[in-house]
């Protein structure tokens, strides 16, 4: 996994519990307080979708501000992320372009 051991200011605990998500019907598991793709970076995963153009998209602004961090979760599109808190069990799926709602 790429996830911080230590860090000089922040404190880093090496003993959280495990919560297990899917990414593409993959298990990965993260953090309570880890994001999507704080969750994802750690596990290797740099790719979240592709543009319409089919360029890759990944973490870029980390605070909800761009569009390159969209993936859809649980059958939702255009989620960000780079601002949504993991759970347990929850299904995120790498999303093309801009996302058709399903409705």
């Amino acid at each position: 996994m790429r996830r911080l051991k230590e860090h000089p200011i922040i404190s880093v605990s090496s003993d959280s519990p495990q919560l297990v998500f899917y990414f593409e019907g993959m298990q990965v598991c993260g953090t309570p307080n880890d994001t999507i793709a704080s969750a994802l970076i750690a596990n290797g995963i740099d790719v979240f979708g592709f543009t319409e153009h089919n360029h890759p998209r990944g973490f870029f602004c980390a605070i909800g501000k761009c569009s390159a961090c969209l993936v859809e979760v649980d059958g939702v599109p255009n989620v960000r992320a780079c601002i949504t808190p993991i759970r347990e069990g929850m299904n995120v799926k790498m999303q093309s372009g801009r996302g058709k709602p399903k409705w």
